[in-house]
């Protein structure tokens, strides 16, 4: 009888978390996109600096972003995966061996598992920070990010993986240090936007895309660069589909 027990929890525990592994939808690509600080803030509405400071003057993760060959993307994928920046994750005796579970599940007093962000906190505020008003912590915009576009990603990547592999990906394509190479600083001059593809695809080996937006003058300024990766969130690829919109052959690059 204990054996039958033993082998129906067994059971159990697989089928949980084989179901945790296909909350996600299926993706084709993701777009890795980081924007300017001085773009966001030199417009009409401005920003606020976080509550920790005013950032760092280098491109910041604005996301990672699971997306469709066709263009569309998926998006809030698993309502029951919250973000939780705190908890730290400890693996109790009988959990899912091949993953890190990520959300908490508990069948009667047995936690499976909690998410493991806490440990990164100090990178997202210095790497991925909030520019929104009223000022924050980056908590408000690291959740968005997550419920919004992580989370369906969860085929692939865990909570942690997820800001893991955004934190990487910015190691990776060095935007600020590209472009300097290139003569292109952000000292409010205007460059040309061919010579910016140019300098970003020379140095990270592939195509961006450019987003740009107007300063409180109605001037085109240089805002994000999209780069794309493939499903494990860790190799750059040519981008599949652009985004919509196009920027003039001449843009700013404002100071921060």
């Amino acid at each position: 009888m204990k054996a039958n027990r033993t082998a129906t929890l067994i059971k159990l525990l697989v089928l949980l978390c084989l179901s945790v592994l296909c909350v996600s939808q299926d993706f084709d690509f993701f777009y890795f996109v980081q924007q300017w600080p001085g773009s966001y803030c030199d417009t009409k509405q401005s920003c606020c600096y976080p509550t920790t400071g005013k950032p760092a003057a280098d491109f910041g993760i604005h996301g990672l972003w699971p997306n469709y060959q066709d263009g569309n993307y998926p998006q809030n994928c698993d309502p029951k995966n919250p973000f939780n920046p705190d908890k730290t994750w400890r693996p109790p005796a009988t959990y899912c061996p091949w993953r890190r579970p990520s959300i908490q599940l508990r069948i009667g007093f047995v936690t499976i598992g909690v998410f493991v962000v806490a440990d990164l906190r100090s990178s997202l505020q210095k790497n991925w920070p909030t520019l929104a008003c009223p000022s924050g912590n980056g908590v408000s915009f690291w959740t968005h990010e997550w419920e919004k576009h992580g989370t369906c990603s969860e085929s692939v990547l865990d909570q942690h993986g997820y800001f893991q592999a955004a934190l990487s990906l910015q190691k990776q394509a060095k935007l600020l240090q590209a472009l300097a190479s290139a003569g292109i600083n952000p000292d409010g001059g205007s460059y040309s936007m061919s010579n910016i593809k140019r300098a970003i695809q020379e140095a990270v080996g592939f195509t961006p895309w450019i987003e740009c937006n107007t300063d409180a003058s109605g001037n085109s300024q240089l805002y994000q660069i999209y780069l794309c990766v493939d499903t494990s969130g860790k190799n750059l690829i040519e981008c599949p589909v652009f985004p919509k919109g196009k920027c003039g052959s001449e843009i700013e690059f404002p100071s921060f």
